[in-house]
């Protein structure tokens, strides 16, 4: 291994897709645990002392430490261990292949390209990571692109030991310093089957669920636009899945849908995306009733941090920005720990069908967190 570059290939060649949701492969490319064990390898080979948790069966979180827990102020950086599905790419997902200046493969850019830019940071700086007055941290977080569990876990357990996070992903190394909040939910409506020869002795679920969604973005749109940001907009509102029937000759007796609500810091403090998606339904009698949701609230980080300024320092090019999507960084932030999300590669190649990350990039993200940690000396 000569670089940044071959260090990704690595990462990339070894699957960790994450089974919560359709993978598009077989099992044995799905999971965190070979990607966490090869880190592990990897970093205690540098000196680490690396610990692997496990937060569901066979799925790890990792923490590598540099430095003992002796007072020190600690810093963490953490990418997620996880990728999503591969199952419409167009190029092999696990190649790695060079060409173009480009790599292509699922994780480049989200977010196995931040991992090998933090990690090449931190073994530039092998010789003084023990000496400096804060420690760095090096944790992979397991399930981001689902529910976010191994950050939820060692936000629990952990985040208490530490000042500050730089979460790895995406963003043309610039500094996410807030970003939205979301809330997945599935909207049920039911009815009553019958043969469709006859369907007046049914009840269409799938019609009522239908005219129900129409009435519903509509009218919670409008009102999700009043809950806006000076960085991140307004709160949003997307129809991502239907489900309903099994045959065409049959009237269908349950429809669902899943939505995805985009939570500013204004409609969190308002009461949350669940209250007033509860409120709306009520106040418009829907038929529809709200299954499993799932809320998660927008992070915040001051763009006058001082942290964010010492990153700055090493790299006045970053500049602190938003982002409409979510992150591990959120689950940090909401139990009092401090953090961005930073990384080389751009948001816009991440889950595509041929995703990639400029060569150039990546050596550009590795230049920057050998900078960053040498800074802290």
């Amino acid at each position: 291994m000569t670089g940044p570059v071959e260090l990704l290939q690595q990462l990339v060649r070894i699957p960790s897709v994450n089974p919560d949701n359709p993978p598009g492969t077989d099992n044995a490319n799905t999971g965190e645990a070979a990607l966490a064990d090869f880190l592990k390898a990897w970093l205690t080979d540098l000196g680490a002392d690396v610990a692997l948790e496990e937060i569901k069966p066979g799925r790890p979180n990792l923490i590598a430490r540099f430095a003992p827990r002796d007072g020190r102020p600690r810093i963490l950086l953490g990418p997620h261990l996880d990728t999503v599905g591969v199952g419409a790419m167009t190029i092999d997902p696990f190649g790695g292949e060079i060409r173009d200046g480009r790599m292509w493969g699922r994780g480049t850019s989200d977010t196995k390209g931040p991992m090998a830019a933090m990690l090449w940071g931190l073994k530039e700086n092998l010789s003084i990571l023990g000496k400096l007055p804060v420690a760095v941290d090096f944790v992979a977080f397991m399930g981001e692109e689902s529910g976010q569990w191994g950050s939820k876990d060692f936000a629990k357990h952990h985040a208490h030991d530490y000042s500050f996070a730089i979460v790895g992903e995406p963003t043309s190394l610039d500094i996410v310093h807030t970003t939205k909040g979301s809330l997945w939910a599935t909207l049920k409506a039911t009815g009553k089957a019958a043969h469709s020869s006859q369907p007046e002795r049914g009840d269409n679920a799938a019609m009522k669920l239908a005219r129900a969604l129409d009435i519903l973005e509509r009218e919670l749109s409008a009102e999700l636009a009043t809950y806006t940001h000076p960085v991140l907009g307004r709160s949003t509102i997307n129809v991502g899945v239907l489900r309903a029937g099994s045959r065409p000759n049959i009237v269908p007796d349950l429809a669902e849908a899943e939505i995805d609500i985009r939570i500013t810091p204004a409609l969190r403090d308002a009461g949350g995306a669940l209250a007033l998606l509860e409120k709306t339904i009520a106040r418009l009698a829907l038929p529809l009733e709200i299954v499993k949701p799932k809320e998660n609230h927008p992070m915040e980080t001051p763009a006058g941090h001082p942290w964010i300024a010492r990153i700055q320092k090493a790299r006045a090019a970053s500049k602190p920005v938003g982002a409409p999507w979510f992150s591990d960084a959120a689950h940090l932030a909401e139990v009092g720990l401090a953090s961005v999300c930073m990384g080389p590669g751009s948001i816009d190649q991440a889950h595509t069908c041929d995703e990639f990350i400029d060569i150039a990039a990546l050596e550009e993200g590795a230049a920057f967190f050998t900078d960053f940690v040498k800074s802290l000396a």
